[in-house]
Order: C-alpha cells, then structure tokens, then sequence
C-alpha cells in the first residue's frame, strides 16, 4: 500500500527529524505510530501525505513514486486529518461537500449527486443534525465528527490521522475511535494514525509501530507477547494486561526503575 524507503527530512540543517527511515504500512489494516514527543510521528504522515517531499530516498504510494504524482492525484489516494485543523467558516454541510475538490473539473460547481453523498457521509459519521450550523458553532466532538464525514467523503483508499481524539472527553473519545474502526472495517479503508494514548493504540490498532528519535524503534501486533517491554523500553512505564471474555485492558505505572513518565 505505502512504502518508505530510505526516507530522510529535515526542517532545519543538521537537526534531522526523520533519518533514513523504511517503513511498510499494510493495506486494510489500521496502523498507529506512537513514541515519544518530537521523535517524528507528524511528519510521517506529512510525508505520507505528500505535504513535505523526502530529502533522501523515495515514498512509494501503490505502485507510483509519491513525488511524482500531482497534488489532485494524490488527494484521491490520501486523505489526511491533523491535530490541529483549521476550522473553516463555512457551514458543516459546506465543508464536507468541499471535500469532493479531487474528483471537480475548476469549473463545476456542487451536483445535487454530490450534495446527496456528502449528506449520507454525514449520517453515517452522526453528524447530520448540524449539518446546517457553522463550524465555529460546534463543540469539539462534533467537530471532529465533521472533519471525519469530510475524510470519508474525500473517499481516498489511505486514511492519514494525527491524534484524533485530542482534546475529547472519553465518552467522545471512544465514540470518535469506534467511527474510525467502522471505516477500516466497513469501508475497508487502510488507515495510518499517531496516537500519545496507548491504551487506544493497543486496542484499535492492527499494528502498532513505536518511533524513537527519527527511526523505527519497533513494529508489533497488539498480540505479541514481547509489545509491552518495548513499550517500558521505550517510554520507562510498566504495562499491565487484564482480560475479560470479550477485552484486554491495560494498566500503565511509572517503572520502579526508570523515572520517565508518558
């Protein structure tokens, strides 16, 4: 689906952020990066997504080098949510319709098809009922809920998200997780996320790749029994799992030797 191979950026000369990174990311599969701040999660997903173009090595997207594709050719591959999106002042309904620009000729203007699919992409993410309000208008969950109808509605085969819940409370939180889950199952979307709460990654995720300065410090399945020494490794916390018939859940303490928190 995506390959990284030898894949190099710096944003200031002689403090690489990503060095000589090769990375493999698994179609249909619901990958997460995590790692500690500043190792470089966001600007995987930047490079993913195109928006910053490797100083070294090559992205492959497919079977196509992703330097060599057009912006518009790469939005109807890659679709990509931030931490911090800018909210625009449109209307909900507005902004995910607005999400269709890959697939409009400069001239053409909005379909009654279009608007049909971007009102049932707001269904199927819950957040039809405001369709009419500004984005402004909206609290946080809601908001996010937007931004995923637009995601959807963009209808991309590579979904690209950076933290996701942040700034939502747990109900949302879980809500927000479960509409991600839907769309890899579902919609059988390939989705690659950065995550700080490892609890979400370990339950939500197909495959869990911890970063370090830059580089691949490890890939796992949430199953594989040596995961949570790479994470006390990585991040100086015990990790506890606890099953039930249907869960694992897991508990995270400072370890006893090592005073490095989350």
């Amino acid at each position: 689906m995506l390959k990284m191979a030898g894949v190099s950026y710096s944003y200031h000369k002689n403090r690489p952020i990503i060095t000589n990174l090769d990375l493999e990311i698994e179609a249909g599969k619901i990958t997460t990066i995590a790692g500690p701040n500043g190792c470089g999660k966001s600007t995987v997903l930047k490079l993913a997504s195109r928006m910053l173009i490797p100083q070294t090595g090559e992205i492959i997207l497919g079977d196509k080098n992703l330097s060599h594709m057009s912006k518009r050719a790469v939005a109807r591959e890659v679709s990509i949510l931030f931490q911090n999106s800018q909210i625009p002042d449109m209307t909900a309904l507005r902004a995910v319709m607005a999400a269709r620009y890959p697939y409009q000729s400069s001239f053409s203007g909005y379909t009654k098809e279009e608007k049909e699919i971007s009102e049932c992409a707001m269904e199927l993410t819950g957040c039809k009922e405001f369709g009419r309000k500004n984005m402004a208008e909206l609290s946080g969950g809601e908001r996010q809920r937007v931004f995923l109808a637009m995601i959807y509605n963009q209808d991309t085969p590579l979904i690209l998200l950076d933290e996701p819940t942040t700034y939502l409370d747990i109900h949302v939180t879980y809500e927000i997780m479960e509409l991600i889950g839907s769309l890899n199952k579902n919609q059988k979307k390939t989705i690659v996320m950065v995550l700080h709460d490892l609890n979400l990654a370990l339950q939500y995720s197909d495959s869990l790749i911890l970063m370090n300065h830059g580089s691949i410090f490890n890939i796992h399945t949430p199953g594989d029994n040596c995961i949570l020494e790479s994470i006390k490794a990585l991040f100086g916390v015990e990790v506890r799992n606890f099953r039930d018939n249907h869960n694992s859940f897991y508990c995270f303490a400072q370890s006893a030797d090592n005073d490095i928190g989350i």
